[in-house]
């Protein structure tokens, strides 16, 4: 969806901020991989056990700012070949909610 909109918008070149409307989501690049999530868990789990109250903001402030910014040129976003972007919901629901700037 980055992508398309970018493409659309007539800037041949400049830098994308996509950023995450929800208090607890966030958005990252990241290659997509089954692996990467798992060890995510786990780490996750281990700094922040489960039990523990308001996780899911410690969690947060742990994996930083709700904005990726990603360079585009040419109208396509400058990222490797693996690399996607992410939004991540730290809450119970999962909220499709992001917003893009483009600067350039």
């Amino acid at each position: 969806e980055v992508s398309k909109s970018i493409a659309s918008s007539g800037k041949p070149a400049g830098i994308a901020y996509v950023t995450a409307t929800s208090p607890l989501s966030l958005v990252r690049v990241q290659e997509r991989e089954t692996g990467f999530f798992e060890d995510l868990e786990l780490l996750l789990e281990r700094v922040v056990p489960a039990g523990v109250a308001a996780r899911e903001r410690l969690v947060h402030a742990l994996l930083g700012s709700r904005t990726e910014q990603v360079p585009f040129s040419e109208g396509c976003l400058c990222a490797g070949q693996w690399q996607r972007i992410m939004l991540f919901s730290l809450d119970a629901e999962h909220r499709n909610d992001w917003s893009l700037t483009l600067l350039g």
